[in-house]
């Protein structure tokens, strides 16, 4: 592994001409908290040998499937804070899937560690803010798969410095708590959300755990809504909405409005074959797309960004490398968008959901 070395930062003008966008949009960018709720920036280094202290471009794979981030890239794209995920393997046992995460926890750690201040993990809105006026980005840690904690020997308090901010109830496949809404599931008479993982979500009430609904099947998602502590928000951090594509992994327009409801927030996802249809050009106005179709069923005050960068998606062709956010930015603008609602989609929803959940 190298050392980290900051890049230089570009002035207004450079940056607009290596993004491909308006001066306008790069200081919009700047001026705004940008807030991704799920990115595997620590995925890739778990899988291939990958420095992230260092600048990869185009990236490996050419900006598919994996190598969309690294330390600089996400400087470079303006990203103030995002939820760093660790994911968990399930075809390990309960006992090993513990000890894995506390594994990836402590190595991603020293990773972000290894920064120098650039990078700080936090765990609640004040820690952010602080974070956020030393210059560094903010990493909050989360969990991708629900079973990772299921051999905790204390439950959720097990969790080190209680430093995990939101877990997703389960993933690609189903578990012990849920079924999974991909085709991955596993046939049986269990449709939804089990005992054990009804349980899961009030433990994450009592520890101000956001709930996180992308991946698990529509039954699974009800149960858990009917479960959950209304006076918390909810949250789907990584998805696209079956009112512009139906597609297994989308919400439709009830299950949206169910997360409004509680004040969460829905992010909307990179992945090309969840957002795309026929007429869509194959580029980044497919995620404004979805996120307009969010602003039309709910309101401006409950779309945010879930990328999932490096969890091995296809992303739009102009967003294959995870310093494009300001890109993001320029197609907002494009739908003629204002500013103050720019600025709540960029981050202002999320950090909203962040102090909401944690001081």
């Amino acid at each position: 592994m190298s050392v980290f070395t900051p890049p230089e930062p570009l002035d207004d003008q450079a940056l607009a001409k290596k993004q491909g966008i308006s001066i306008e949009a790069v200081q919009l960018a700047r001026e705004s908290e940008i807030i991704d709720l799920h990115i595997e920036g620590y995925l890739v280094p778990r899988l291939i040998p990958y420095d992230p202290y260092k600048h990869h471009v185009p990236g490996k794979f050419g900006g598919l499937y994996l190598g969309h981030l690294d330390f600089p890239r996400i400087i470079e794209g303006e990203l103030t804070g995002a939820m760093w995920s660790i994911t968990t393997n399930p075809f390990r046992s309960a006992k090993s899937r513990w000890s894995c995460f506390l594994d990836n926890l402590e190595k991603m750690t020293q990773l972000i560690h290894g920064t120098n201040g650039r990078f700080e993990i936090v765990k609640n809105h004040s820690e952010y803010t602080a974070a956020r006026k030393r210059g560094a980005h903010a990493c909050l840690v989360c969990i991708q798969g629900g079973n990772a904690v299921e051999a905790a020997p204390e439950g959720l308090d097990s969790i080190p410095n209680d430093v995990v901010t939101r877990i997703t109830l389960v993933h690609l496949t189903s578990s012990n708590y849920g079924i999974t809404s991909s085709p991955l599931k596993l046939l049986g008479k269990r449709k939804g959300l089990s005992l054990s993982g009804v349980e899961l979500v009030r433990e994450m009430n009592r520890k101000r755990i956001l709930v996180d609904l992308a991946h698990i099947n529509p039954e699974g998602f009800w149960t858990a809504h009917e479960h959950h502590d209304k006076s918390q928000p909810l949250v789907a951090t990584h998805t696209g909405v079956s009112g512009v594509k139906q597609h297994w992994r989308n919400l439709d327009d009830d299950q949206l409005k169910a997360i409004a409801d509680t004040g969460g927030t829905i992010g909307i996802i990179y992945a090309v074959n969840f957002l795309k249809t026929s007429n869509m050009q194959n580029d980044g106005s497919m995620v404004v797309e979805h996120m307009q179709h969010v602003i039309n069923v709910v309101g401006e005050d409950y779309a945010s960004i879930g990328s999932d960068y490096d969890g091995m998606i296809i992303p739009p062709s102009d967003f294959r490398c995870g310093s494009h956010y300001p890109r993001l930015v320029q197609h907002m603008l494009n739908m003629k968008w204002s500013s103050e609602r720019i600025q709540k989609i960029l981050g202002l929803n999320a950090l909203r959901v962040l102090r909401e959940i944690r001081p």
